[in-house]
């Protein structure tokens, strides 16, 4: 697994990217509709092949037929850092290894791009949605290559969880980045940035 992206959720659009601008100070790109979970999108492009996506009900169509990915139906309270995910090469193998509820692949479409996304029956991933969403782009495509630069870098990425020994355990046997800190804790997520306006957080 390699890291592919931070999610920012909030109940709608204009909360979570507000939430991301005033953070960062730096201003996210449109980005679309997801039909599958009825959930739209905007995007920002990060250094070193990553990206920030703030994502939230589509208001404007009927309501999906299944959970919507990200645990979005029962999200509450202000837009925050919810989500992240990481990207395979292979899902189907991939998911042999994963703990029990990290999802089943659906076929994703947005625009132009198309990828497949590991999205469990209610929505959710292990840990208490702490586990990374499973993401599988075409050979040669990644939405990052697609946005502005902006010159944000992620400097460090923090996953809080009471039981956070079982987490890293269960982690450390697929992923490793020096950035991403696993601590027992309280549930939560903590992202510090380098920005052309210094250290910021979300």
């Amino acid at each position: 697994m390699l890291f592919d992206h931070l999610v920012v959720g909030g109940r709608t659009l204009e909360a979570a990217r507000a939430h991301v601008e005033e953070a960062l100070g730096v201003q996210m790109q449109p980005g679309g509709e997801h039909a599958v979970f009825q959930t739209h999108n905007a995007l920002m492009g990060l250094e070193d092949g990553l990206y920030l996506e703030a994502i939230a009900p589509n208001p404007n169509v009927p309501e999906p037929t299944r959970p919507r990915w990200y645990d979005l139906d029962r999200f509450e309270g202000l837009a925050r850092l919810s989500n992240w995910a990481c990207a395979v090469t292979d899902m189907d193998n991939a998911l042999d290894e994963m703990p029990e509820g990290a999802g089943a692949p659906v076929a994703m479409r947005r625009g132009n791009l198309s990828w497949r996304m590991a999205v469990s029956k209610d929505g959710t991933t292990p840990f208490d949605n702490l586990w990374p969403a499973l993401i599988e782009w075409p050979t040669g495509v990644h939405p990052a290559r697609q946005l502005v630069p902006t010159g944000v870098r992620l400097r460090r990425f923090t996953v809080s969880h009471p039981d956070g020994d079982a987490l890293a355990a269960a982690l450390e046997q697929h992923f490793a980045d020096d950035r991403v800190l696993i601590e027992t804790g309280p549930v939560g997520l903590h992202a510090q940035f380098d920005t052309p306006h210094g250290l910021r957080s979300l």
